[in-house]
């Protein structure tokens, strides 16, 4: 419920910010969603790299009670409201700035459709592990952590340069 609560939260503050920026919405809207890039990209990255941790812990042991603290907190209060204002706003941004239209946002946006389809990969992990039935290696964990790097650079890449 709490998460749900924060999602709202979040969605309701960058309507309101809409509502009351006028004109100026589209510098803020800008500012906003790079600040949520990055909250949401740091979040991607310690989340796995707090798995692979875990997975090396037994179940019910005081760190693995810590782990789990850690990532229901990092989820719910950095990662899941940075991607809902990722998405608001840049869904925003790409209709207004660029009326969906160019090839390079199409590439951009399949890309944060994965890294989007990797935050449910990982929402579910979390839950298993707070249910202690993890079965994914530490190794596993390791591989996953890099994917976000990855969909970062490549994304980046499609922003900055715009190659088609």
């Amino acid at each position: 419920m709490r998460a749900i609560a924060g999602l709202l939260a979040t969605a309701l503050g960058v309507i309101g910010l809409f509502v009351f920026a006028g004109e100026d919405f589209y510098l803020w809207a800008k500012a906003l969603h790079v600040i949520a890039v990055i909250s949401w990209m740091a979040g991607m990255f310690y989340l796995p790299r707090l798995f692979v941790y875990h997975a090396e812990v037994g179940a019910g042991t005081p760190q693995s009670e810590t782990f789990k603290v850690m990532e229901r907190r990092l989820l719910r209060a950095i990662i899941n409201p940075a991607m809902t204002a990722t998405w608001i706003l840049g869904v925003w941004l790409a209709w207004q700035g660029f009326g969906f239209s160019a090839g390079w946002l199409h590439a951009k946006i399949g890309l944060v459709l994965v890294l989007s389809g990797l935050h449910g990969y990982l929402t579910t992990a979390q839950r298993r592990f707070e249910n202690d039935e993890n079965q994914k290696t530490a190794r596993h964990w390791r591989l996953i952590n890099e994917v976000p790097t990855v969909l970062m650079v490549l994304i980046v890449i499609l922003v900055i340069v715009k190659p088609f």
